[in-house]
């Protein structure tokens, strides 16, 4: 099977996108399949192209070998992930530069559409149409509901409407679609009325052997100045959705009342400079804030750490969301505070892998995190019963094998018709 898989983001840049892009691509092509992946030049999120990309940048294209994976890279304007109108003119620049550009490769039997930004879908689109292959839409996240989610204009806004047009379209015109959570799929169906036949779920995933308990971390805690104290970690996206101001009025309520309990920040975002500011306004202590870090060396803060933190904003839209995150930590064999509901709640009950909170409640994460702090054996259970859950569901091979069942039966379903 040849597949085009429409992806803006991809390694060297981190995040989940780009995780389960180049994951899912290789693994397919282990099992043998051909796969090229339509992506941009490395940017995201600090708008800054890599040293050396810059002279491929220039020339507009360029075609790499990954793992086995056939990469074309296609021309974008580069902005760093902060002002609504800079993401825009990104994303609108990826969708018309892939949309020309993958007209020049060769033809697929299908063409994927990932839409952590709606736009790679229209592109995905157009070339399934040109081509005239199956045009499967992954949705990883809900446009434009999660445009009023993290307070971005309401359902009255010129860009919600549009987004809501554009959505309702690839819904409408896709041969199938990929969810990546069950209650994905039951608010396409009730709120957009797509057939439930047209949908497939396959969840996130997680490299197992990536994302596993390390034993050697005294030395990183040394470094992040948490030696001797019980670490609780957040990683990932500092971004609008996730309400970090949380976090930091937790911490600010522990600096005095527990000096034991250090917290850790790690990653960039939009949110970044402003939950800094806030941090040093606050004569925070007891957080250290680090850069992001290659996606190799995350395991090692994962693992350094005592309880991994999962934070959301209070939306109704998230309770449809499992965060990626939340499966590396457990896969890391590390126990959790979720403050997030609905599916990601179901997961961590049934795998019993942490303690589940409300959402934006500083308070009763700061009291998670004193409970778990004074009880290591239980922290332990936790994390072991987090990890082998992961293990048992959610191995990226079992994910990427489940993925390509999908686009085999809708190939067959085609040909058969």
């Amino acid at each position: 099977m040849k597949i085009l898989y429409v992806s803006q983001y991809f390694p060297p840049e981190m995040g989940a996108p780009a995780a389960r892009a180049s994951e899912l691509a290789r693994h397919w092509v282990a099992a043998g399949h051909e796969v090229t992946v339509l992506t941009g030049f490395p940017n995201h999120p600090t708008g800054v192209i890599p040293p050396e990309y810059r002279s491929r940048f220039r020339r507009l294209v360029a075609r790499e070998e990954w793992n086995g994976v056939r990469l074309l890279r296609t021309w974008l304007l580069p902005f760093p992930n902060r002002k609504p109108h800079q993401r825009i003119l990104n994303y609108t620049s990826f969708c018309l530069s892939s949309a020309l550009s993958g007209l020049f490769l060769s033809r697929p039997d299908v063409v994927i559409g990932s839409s952590p930004q709606l736009l790679v879908a229209v592109s995905a689109y157009w070339l399934a149409r040109c081509r005239r292959v199956p045009f499967v839409f992954e949705v990883r996240d809900l446009w434009p509901e999660s445009l009023v989610a993290v307070g971005l204009g309401n359902e009255h806004s010129f860009l919600h409407r549009l987004l809501a047009r554009i959505a309702g379209f690839l819904y409408r015109h896709a041969d199938h679609m990929v969810v990546v959570t069950p209650a994905f799929a039951g608010h396409l169906t009730r709120h957009w009325k797509v057939p439930a036949n047209k949908i497939s779920v396959v969840e996130n995933g997680v490299e197992t052997d990536l994302f596993r308990p390390l034993a050697e971390t005294a030395a990183l805690k040394r470094e992040l100045g948490a030696e001797g104290k019980f670490l609780a970690c957040y990683v990932g996206t500092i971004g609008m959705a996730h309400g970090l101001e949380t976090l930091i009025d937790a911490a600010t309520s522990l600096q005095t009342a527990a000096p034991h309990v250090h917290f850790l920040l790690l990653g960039e975002g939009a949110d970044k400079e402003k939950t800094t500011v806030l941090a040093h306004e606050r004569r925070l202590t007891n957080l250290t804030i680090v850069d992001q870090k290659p996606r190799a060396e995350i395991p090692a803060y994962i693992s350094a750490s005592d309880v991994c933190l999962v934070l959301l904003r209070k939306a109704e839209v998230f309770k449809t969301v499992v965060p990626t995150k939340l499966l590396e930590f457990m896969s890391c064999a590390r126990p959790v505070v979720l403050a997030v509901e609905g599916q990601a709640r179901t997961i961590v009950e049934a795998a019993q892998a942490g303690v589940c909170i409300e959402p934006e409640n500083p308070a009763a994460l700061a009291e998670a995190i004193l409970r778990l702090a004074s009880d290591p054996p239980r922290c332990t259970a936790l994390g072991q019963n987090g990890r082998r859950y992961i293990e048992q569901n959610l191995a990226r091979k079992q994910t990427a094998d489940k993925y390509l069942e999908v686009l085999e039966t809708l190939l067959q379903a085609r040909s058969h018709a």
